[in-house]
Order: C-alpha cells, then sequence, then structure tokens
C-alpha cells in the first residue's frame, strides 16, 4: 500500500498543474472581448474498500487521489466598456450573438463588429453576424418602405445582415396642406403659405392671397382667392389658380372653388378646414398672421445606424427621418454550460447544450429576449482577484502533493534500509 501514496500525490501533482493551466489561461485572457472563463473542477477518484477485522464494525475506503472532472464555464456578464463604433455590440443578460462564415453558425459574445467592402456586418475575422433583414432597401440602396421594427425571422432563416454604407431617404410628395388663418372683415389682401414637397424633392411654397370682394351678396362673405405654387427661391411659377371663397354669416367657412393644385407634377389637396377650423371671418382689431400644415417629407441621406435595445438596426437619415431596417438574432440554448468551445470566445452547440432557440413572446413571435447596446463591447467576465487567489491556492496544494510524494519516498527508504 505504500507505493499507492506516489501514485495519489502524482495524481494530485498532475491535476492542480492542470488547474494552474485553467487559471493562467483565464488571466491571460482578461482583456479578450466576450471571453467566457472556466472553472475547474474536482472529483476523488475510485475508492478502495477497507473491511475491518473486528465484528461488528462497518467498512471504511481508502481514496486513491483526484481527477479534474471538468472544468465549467462561468456564465456571469462581463463589465461594460464604451467604444467609438455604432457597430460594436454587448448582450446585457443571457443570449448569444449567431455568426457564420462557410460553415456551420457559430455563437460569440464578442460584439466587436464592423461593416465591410460588401456593407455586410462582420466579426473582424470575417464572418457574417446572422439576423433577419427588413428587406426595405432598393438594389440601388434606396429606402422603399419605412418601419418601426422588424420582426425576427425562424432559427433556420436567419440570414446575414447588410447596411450599406450610403441610403436614400426617398421625398414623399405633399398631398394635402391644411390652412389655419382669420381674413378678418376688411379690404385689405390676406396671404397664407405652406412649404409643400414635389416629386423631385424639393420643397416649394404654396401661397393663398385672399381679398374681400367689393360687392358683397348677402347672408355672408365673399372674397377673391389665388394660389400660386413656386421654388422657394421664387424663380420658378408651377401653377397658379383664382377662384372663390365663401363664409357664412357667422363667418365660418363655408366653401371654395379652388380645392387642389398642381406641385410640380404632384396634385395638392388644398383643406380650408370646416366651420371655424381653418379659415374664418371674424371682425377683430387685428388679424394675426395665418399658419399652415402640410404632409411629405424631403428626402434624405444616411446619417448612420444605431441599434434599439431589442435589437432592431435602425438607419437615421438627413431629414430627421429613420427607419428599422434590420434585427440581430440573440441565440438562447437550455445549457449554455454545454456550448463547446472552438476558441477563446466562439462556441457550437452540443448535446450538452441543446439546439438553439429564439424566444417567442405571447403571441408566438420571436424576439431576442435580453438587451443590446452599441457603443459597448463585453470584457472578460473573469475576476483577475479571484484569479491570483485561486493561483495561491493551488500552488499550495501542488506543494502538498509533491510532499507526499517524497515523504512517500523517504518512507520506502526507510522500509529498504530495514531490509538490509
Amino acid at each position: 500500500m505504500m507505493t499507492q501514496a506516489f501514485y495519489t500525490g502524482i495524481s494530485g501533482l498532475k491535476n492542480y498543474s492542470a488547474g494552474i493551466d485553467v487559471v493562467s489561461n483565464n488571466i491571460a485572457n482578461i482583456s479578450t472581448v466576450g471571453y467566457r472563463a472556466y472553472n475547474a473542477e474536482y472529483a476523488s477518484l475510485f475508492e478502495e474498500s477497507l473491511q475491518s477485522a473486528s465484528a461488528g464494525l462497518s467498512s471504511s475506503s481508502l481514496g486513491n487521489g483526484v481527477r479534474m472532472q471538468a472544468t465549467a464555464m462561468s456564465t456571469e456578464q462581463g463589465s461594460l466598456a464604451l467604444s467609438d463604433r455604432s457597430t460594436d455590440l454587448a448582450i446585457l443578460g443571457e443570449g448569444w450573438f449567431g455568426v457564420r462564415g462557410d460553415g456551420d453558425v457559430v455563437y460569440t459574445r464578442d460584439g466587436s463588429f464592423n461593416i465591410d467592402a460588401n456593407a455586410d456586418l462582420v466579426t473582424n475575422d470575417g464572418l457574417h453576424v446572422l439576423g433577419t433583414m427588413g428587406n426595405n432597401i432598393s438594389a440601388d440602396n434606396v429606402l422603399t418602405s419605412v418601419l418601426t421594427e422588424v420582426k425576427l425571422g425562424d432559427e433556420n432563416t436567419v440570414e446575414k445582415l447588410r447596411f450599406p454604407k450610403t441610403l436614400t431617404y426617398p421625398p414623399e410628395p405633399t398631398t394635402e396642406a391644411k390652412f389655419f388663418a382669420n381674413v378678418g372683415a376688411g379690404y385689405e389682401t390676406i396671404t397664407v403659405s405652406a412649404n409643400v414637397v414635389d416629386a423631385q424633392n424639393n420643397r416649394n411654397l404654396l401661397r393663398l392671397e385672399m381679398t374681400k370682394k367689393e360687392v358683397q351678396t348677402p347672408p355672408g362673405t365673399q372674397y377673391d382667392i389665388t394660389a400660386t405654387v413656386r421654388s422657394a427661391d421664387g424663380t420658378i411659377e408651377y401653377a397658379s389658380k383664382t377662384g372663390d371663397l365663401f363664409f357664412d354669416d357667422t363667418g365660418a367657412f363655408a366653401s371654395s372653388t379652388i380645392t387642389t393644385i398642381d406641385n410640380n407634377g404632384t396634385p395638392v389637396a388644398i383643406n380650408l378646414g370646416n366651420g371655424y377650423d381653418g379659415l374664418f371671418s371674424v371682425d377683430v382689431p387685428e388679424v394675426a398672421p395665418g399658419s399652415s400644415l402640410a404632409d411629405g417629407t424631403i428626402g434624405g441621406d444616411l446619417q448612420g445606424y444605431s441599434i434599439s435595445q431589442e435589437g432592431d438596426v435602425f438607419a437615421s437619415f438627413t431629414n430627421g427621418k429613420q427607419s428599422s431596417v434590420g434585427k440581430l438574432a440573440v441565440f438562447h440554448f437550455q445549457n449554455e454550460q454545454g456550448l463547446n468551445r472552438i476558441s477563446g470566445t466562439r462556441f457550437e452547440e452540443s448535446a450538452n447544450s441543446g439546439k438553439a432557440f429564439f424566444y417567442k413572446d405571447a403571441n408566438g413571435e420571436n424576439f431576442i429576449g435580453t438587451n443590446i447596446q452599441n457603443y459597448r463591447l463585453e470584457n472578460s467576465n473573469y475576476d483577475i482577484g479571484v484569479g491570483l487567489t485561486e493561483l495561491i491556492i493551488l500552488q499550495r496544494a501542488y506543494d502538498a502533493n509533491s510532499k507526499s510524494v517524497t515523504t512517500a519516498d523517504q518512507m520506502m527508504q526507510k522500509a529498504l534500509s530495514m531490509d538490509a
């Protein structure tokens, strides 16, 4: 049995040396973005039963050393570091980004992404980041529809995300302009204007001029009205119309013979209101300036991308508008610790982790189930203080096991000398 002490001590030397390797690797990756630390777990080797010679006493056993049973992944959240790129992302909570090259999907917490020459969102080594595109960007990089959210597709339909560096928000021509003004009761000319957008992305000026007719026909009052559409600098006149404007005997708007006007190829409805909501004619000492409200949006160019906490990628434009154009996928697993590590920050699914899946809401629609922040990166989740403490403990354990080996050697030498 004396030789067993050699093997028991050697098992300690071997396995605590491996434990030091695990801790050393964690410490070496303390600055690795998205790194998941591993903790060594130990177990006793099988034990040899010893039967007591005294009747009635219970049996006992003698251990045969130690073994490293597993290295378990730490799933704690790493601290977040500021970044200067909007494409750098960090997951708050559980979940994994999915990236893919030519093979299967690989999972990572490292959100160091950038847009390559093909406008694809990729990792630093060129793997494509996966998600669902909004399909609202044309082949010539024009936004085709405005989306407040992109629905996350199924796990087997995720695709590489592509966000062009140039993107145009097309003009939305004005279809209606509503005017608000008190034309008063005098004979001075009242004007009110509205900015209107044409299909060529020009912001033009729609101007109304109203003058009370010299000859009135009761009941109510009548006005001459002229509507013109000119370029913003006034050098081009696109359309001009004249007509009649009628108010009832209380001064409320009744009707107008001008209802639409051409805005450089796009008809614009002229909405003068209803009753006192719009134009009206009330005798007051001083007539206040009128106002207007027109739909339509001037076109714009891409300013940049931002990512919401829900994973939607929003394109922002110089006209102040924005639209979602895609959504990042965040994958989940029944057992994250069962993932197989390919490299320091890359993992693949295994039988122990289970298949990757998306969370579903009450309506059965997929959602990311966590929060995402851009301009942030997740640091390693390893605590350097814990690591240094573990090194001391493992070193002491290694020293103690080496002592058991030398002690067994000395005992063996003593036994041999006695035989001599």
